[in-house]
C-alpha cells in the first residue's frame, strides 16, 4: 500500500470496539431487537416501551445503526437479517447472552498489559472452581454455537446409522452435542462430565427434546474424574483444550483414549491456529483472552495437538475447518 493512502482508520475502529461491544450489549440488554421485531419501531415507542430514556434510545438506537444490527428509513427502525435471527428472544437461535457477557467482561481488560508484562493473570480463573455461576451465564450463551459443530462431526462420523454408540462428553456444557447426536440416532446413548450446575443445565435442555432417557450427566471435575475402560465409541473434548496447559491435555487424551473402545473416535472442538501462528484470526485473538484469565491456557497449534494425541496413544489425527473460527479434530 502507498503510504501517501494510508489512513489511521483501522486504530480508530480497533481502539473504539469496546464502544461497539458495550452498545451492542445495551441493545440486547434492553430487548432493543425484541421490541423492534413487535413493531416498536420508533425512538419514542422504544423509549415508552423499554423504559429508557429519550436521550438514551435515541443514542443507543444511532450506535445500532452504526453498527449495521438496525436499518432506518423514515424514522423508522427494522432489524438487519441478522439480528433478526439472533439478537430476538425467544427463537431457538437466540444468541443474545454472549453480548451480555462479553459486556459484563469488558472492564477486566485494562489488566491486559499488565498480563502482557507478567505472563500471569489477574483474574481468578474460572475453569476449576465447582458451581462457579460463571459457567451458568456463559454455557447457554455460546451453545448456538457448536450446532453446526455437532452437525459436522456427525455426518463426518455417520452417527446418524452408526447404531446403539456410547458417547463420552467431557465437559459438555449444555449438552449440544449429547442433543443433537442423541436426536440423529435414536439408539445412541450420552455421558457428560461437567460441573453439577452446569450439568443441570444439560439436562433440561435434553429433557425438552425427550433425550433425557438416553443422557447420564456425572457431576464433578474431569480432571480427576475416572473415564472408565473401552466404554465409549465416541469421545468428545469441546473447548477445552485451549484452557488446559500442554501436560494436562496429554493426561485427558490420554484418560480418552483409555476410555474408547478399540476403533473408537476421539472428537476435538477449539480454536486451532496454523502451525506458523500466522492464523485464522479469531484464535490468534482469542490467546489474549485465554492469558488474561487462565495460568497456563492458550490456542494450540496443529503440530501441538499432533503431538500430543500420539503421546496419548492416538495414531491417526486429522482436522477439518468449519465455516465458523473452529476447528474439529479426529483422533483413533
Amino acid at each position: 500500500m502507498n503510504e501517501a493512502s494510508l489512513t489511521p482508520e483501522r486504530i480508530l475502529q480497533t481502539a473504539t470496539a469496546g464502544w461497539a461491544a458495550a452498545v451492542l450489549g445495551a441493545g440486547v440488554i434492553h430487548s432493543v431487537f425484541t421490541h423492534v421485531e413487535g413493531g416498536i419501531d420508533t425512538p419514542e415507542a422504544l423509549a415508552d416501551k423499554a423504559d429508557l430514556s429519550p436521550r438514551g434510545a435515541g443514542a443507543l438506537l444511532d450506535g445500532l445503526v452504526s453498527l449495521g444490527f438496525l436499518t432506518v428509513s423514515n424514522g423508522r427502525y427494522r432489524n438487519a437479517p441478522d439480528a433478526a435471527e439472533f439478537l430476538v428472544e425467544g427463537k431457538q437461535t437466540y444468541f443474545g447472552g454472549f453480548p451480555k457477557v462479553m459486556l459484563a467482561e469488558l472492564s477486566d481488560w485494562p489488566a491486559l498489559p499488565d498480563v502482557v508484562r507478567t505472563g500471569k493473570p489477574t483474574i481468578s480463573e474460572t475453569a476449576d472452581l465447582p458451581e462457579n455461576p460463571f459457567w451458568e451465564q456463559l454455557v447457554p450463551a455460546i451453545a448456538i454455537l457448536a450446532v453446526p459443530v455437532a452437525l459436522a462431526a456427525a455426518e463426518r462420523l455417520k452417527l446418524a446409522e452408526a447404531g446403539p454408540v456410547s458417547i463420552l462428553d467431557v465437559g459438555g456444557g449444555s449438552g449440544v452435542y449429547s442433543t443433537i447426536w442423541l436426536g440423529l440416532n435414536r439408539q445412541a446413548r450420552s455421558t457428560q462430565i461437567d460441573w453439577p450446575n452446569v450439568n443441570r443445565i444439560a439436562r433440561e435442555s435434553l429433557a425438552r427434546q425427550g433425550l433425557a432417557d438416553r443422557f447420564r450427566p456425572v457431576d464433578g471435575d474431569f480432571h480427576v474424574a475416572d473415564f472408565g475402560t473401552a466404554e465409549y465409541d465416541v469421545g468428545v473434548y469441546s473447548h477445552i483444550a485451549h484452557q488446559e496447559s500442554p501436560a494436562e491435555n496429554v493426561l485427558l487424551f490420554r484418560k480418552l483414549r483409555k476410555a474408547l473402545k478399540a476403533g473408537g473416535t476421539l472428537v476435538i472442538s477449539d480454536f486451532v491456529v496454523d502451525d506458523d501462528r500466522s492464523g485464522p484470526p479469531f484464535p490468534l485473538l482469542f490467546r489474549s483472552e485465554m492469558l488474561l484469565r487462565t495460568k497456563e491456557g492458550s490456542t494450540w497449534r496443529r503440530s501441538d495437538y499432533q503431538g500430543w494425541l500420539r503421546e496419548a496413544g492416538f495414531w491417526t489425527v486429522s482436522f477439518e475447518t468449519t465455516p465458523s473460527p473452529v476447528t474439529l479434530v479426529y483422533a483413533s
